[in-house]
């Protein structure tokens, strides 16, 4: 079955075999683990599978190795020591590809299936969506306000927001959605048993699958339909089904991870709070901060070199693996004065967040109206905004790929 080979998959794999100290968070857990401090732009590290990685935590290097090409993702062809799977067999290299999980593709297949994808994020959807996501964003914090003066911010606003845009951008039902969102935090949980991930996963696979067939049988204005009937050459059922899980697992667990986890950054820096409530018009440049700051994607990014390479004066063989360590490449000094330093009013300068190269996040855009939407309202609407229990008692979810909070009890005036 394709969902055994999603990225979620490969990335919970990941988690178990990375040593403790390159993911646990220290005091502070908005810092990045102690374990990718100070010890180089590039290094050796062994995995507890017994395998070796090359780790990447210099902001120049993590760009290389996303935009060269001599680093593949695709991790079916080349064997990435991070993986479960074990090298594909002789001649899949020139095997022409089913499935539609292109994050794990390179060109020209990933090309292929992304294009059309590029072409559904259209200025005129994100731009009418905008609208959407703030009438979301009002509902749930008045909602909050009327049930309050205390809520559980995770439940109660950073899940349901992207949860519903997700939905409403690719034409799910809005009742279906708990269904959604209970396999995805179980797919996605390192604590769960392979067992309960494997029948989340394929409750998904068999949820997405429905899906496509509802819209290739009744088209709508969404993007899902538009892939369905837009796409030319036509993609497969299968293709459209990975394809689809992969947007809809993407635009629900880091936006609202995010989401929380910037709160909970503002709540513990009170003069960026201030600063925030005194000018609005710094909310842009606060998102693009605080995904620096955050960087919530810990170490679920690697790549396979396909020939040797120097990178950072480090010679690597070919059939090297290559792990970015995203929260450290965005504190890099020498990209950043001051990175530890939460800087509102910093200058806008490219970050990782997103990744960068050919698989940068297509719905970037998104996040960023979601994120600068969702806490502006919640910083105007919710005077007096603060935790309501001390910020050591905020559970963070250290066993998790993506890192976040598990939940964020906040009180308002």
């Amino acid at each position: 079955m394709a969902a055994d080979s999603s990225a979620s998959v490969s990335t919970m794999a990941m988690r178990r075999i990375l040593p403790t100290d390159l993911v646990e968070r220290g005091r502070c857990p908005f810092d990045p683990p102690p374990g990718l401090r100070g010890q180089g732009a590039i290094r050796p590290v062994d995995l507890l599978n017994g395998a070796r990685a090359w780790l990447v935590t210099g902001f120049d290097e993590a760009r290389t190795v996303l935009s060269d090409a001599r680093f593949s993702a695709d991790k079916l062809r080349h064997h990435d020591a991070t993986s479960p799977r074990p090298p594909g067999p002789a001649g899949q290299e020139t095997a022409e590809r089913a499935d539609g999980i292109f994050v794990f593709m390179d060109p020209p297949e990933h090309t292929r299936l992304r294009r059309p994808l590029t072409g559904q994020f259209t200025v005129r959807r994100m731009r009418r969506l905008e609208a959407r996501v703030r009438e979301i964003a009002v509902e749930h914090i008045e909602a909050m306000r009327a049930a309050g003066p205390e809520a559980d911010l995770v439940p109660a606003f950073a899940l349901p927001l992207p949860s519903l845009v997700i939905c409403e951008l690719l034409g799910v039902d809005y009742a279906d959605r708990a269904e959604f969102q209970e396999r995805t935090a179980v797919a996605l949980d390192a604590s769960a048993t392979a067992e309960e991930q494997g029948a989340a996963r394929a409750g998904l696979y068999a949820f997405m699958g429905r899906l496509v067939a509802l819209k290739r049988a009744e088209p709508a204005d969404d993007l899902l339909s538009g892939l369905v009937h837009d796409t030319d050459p036509p993609l497969t059922d299968r293709q459209l089904t990975d394809v689809a899980l992969g947007l809809l697992n993407a635009g629900h667990e880091t936006t609202a991870n995010m989401l929380s986890l910037s709160t909970f950054a503002l709540l513990e820096h009170p003069d960026r709070l201030a600063e925030l409530r005194a000018d609005p018009g710094l909310i842009e440049g606060a998102v693009e901060e605080l995904l620096r700051y955050l960087s919530i994607i810990q170490l679920g990014v690697s790549r396979v070199t396909t020939e040797p390479v120097t990178l950072g004066g480090v010679e690597l063989p070919a059939g090297a693996t290559v792990v970015i360590a995203t929260p450290e490449a965005n504190r890099d000094p020498r990209q950043w004065s001051d990175p530890d330093v939460l800087d509102l009013r910093r200058p806008r300068v490219p970050h990782l967040a997103f990744g960068h190269g050919v698989h940068q996040c297509l719905g970037q855009q998104l996040a960023r109206i979601e994120l600068r939407i969702g806490l502006g309202e919640l910083i105007s609407r919710l005077p007096g905004l603060r935790l309501a229990v001390p910020a050591g008692q905020v559970p963070v979810r250290d066993e998790m790929l993506i890192f976040g909070v598990r939940s964020l009890p906040v009180t308002w005036s």
